[in-house]
């Protein structure tokens, strides 16, 4: 058997090389300098913590790092709560996300094939304009003079203003609206691989619609299911502009609190074990999905 040439050899080897390249000059390098800010203390300087890296004093360097940021995190339960309430606004707004998602993608894939792809666009359509346009114009629907408001009283169904906008409800409502497309998309593309048959089967022996869904559609739309909310807990534990725009002061999330230790505090180290930390919940739940997933795979046959 002849040899490959050098020059074949050399690009099968950086086929694979390439997304590891990619891992660590995006995510690999930066994750380690935020970790290197967070052992770091807060300073009056540029930049604001110390020690920096300095070549001729390396010993000095790491001697200057320490878990501080990190004990002070333990050490005041401002940190906790807010993670806590991230973690359930996060969960809810997903469960809320697959009851209004799921209909929609069901609906779209039941459609019939040549008004598939119109539906899939006006999916996408609201990522043509700015996410902090739409949702600056949530506060003008929900705030007490706005347009939900308006709508309402001239039906005659309310007769005070709604006292949604700062609240909670007014949280979830952006992030179920800035989020569907997420949840709606691989409910999708799973759904519109379903084979109708198995339905039909279902259903001449004897099987009753509901039960036909959670015992055939369900299951075989669970991949999506997981995808979908994945791609939708993991950023809404960790978003800032919507319970800042339309949530309260009681509104309490790590985004937040991370935003407000950087810019407003201006302690960086704080804020990058905050960072930290924030990462940490959001492997958790890409490690559990891989772990499914894999399971999943090596069980077909």
């Amino acid at each position: 058997m002849t040899e490959r040439p050098f020059a074949r050899r050399l690009m099968t080897g950086l086929v694979p090389a390439v997304p590891y390249l990619w891992l660590g000059v995006f995510f690999l390098v930066p994750f380690l300098i935020v970790l290197k800010i967070s052992l770091s203390d807060p300073a009056v300087a540029q930049p604001p913590y110390k020690p920096v890296f300095d070549w001729s004093d390396i010993a000095g360097f790491f001697s200057g790092l320490d878990f501080e940021n990190f004990e002070l995190l333990t050490q005041d339960d401002l940190y906790l709560r807010a993670t806590l309430s991230s973690v359930r606004i996060a969960a809810i707004s997903t469960v809320l996300l697959l009851l209004v998602g799921f209909p929609i993608a069901y609906g779209m894939a039941r459609a019939p094939e040549r008004y598939r792809s119109l539906l899939v666009a006006l999916v996408i359509l609201p990522f043509w304009t700015s996410f902090l346009i739409r949702i600056y114009a949530w506060v003008a629907i929900l705030k007490p003079e706005g347009l939900l408001t308006q709508a309402l009283m001239g039906l005659g169904l309310i007769t005070e203003p709604l006292d949604i906008l700062n609240t909670e409800t007014a949280v979830y409502i952006g992030i179920v609206y800035a989020y569907l497309p997420f949840m709606v998309l691989p409910l999708y593309a799973t759904l519109e691989k379903m084979d109708d048959t198995l339905l039909e089967a279902a259903l001449d022996l004897g099987s009753p619609p509901w039960r036909s869904f959670w015992t055939i559609t369900v299951p075989l739309a669970m991949p999506g299911i997981v995808a979908g909310s994945l791609l939708c807990f993991i950023p809404a534990v960790g978003e800032f502009v919507i319970p800042d725009l339309l949530g309260g002061s009681e509104t309490l999330m790590i985004g937040r609190q991370l935003w407000s230790e950087f810019f407003s505090n201006r302690d960086w180290p704080l804020a990058s074990a905050v960072a930290i930390l924030l990462l940490i919940i959001l492997v958790v739940p890409i490690v559990i999905y891989r772990d499914v997933e894999a399971r999943r795979v090596e069980a077909r046959p």
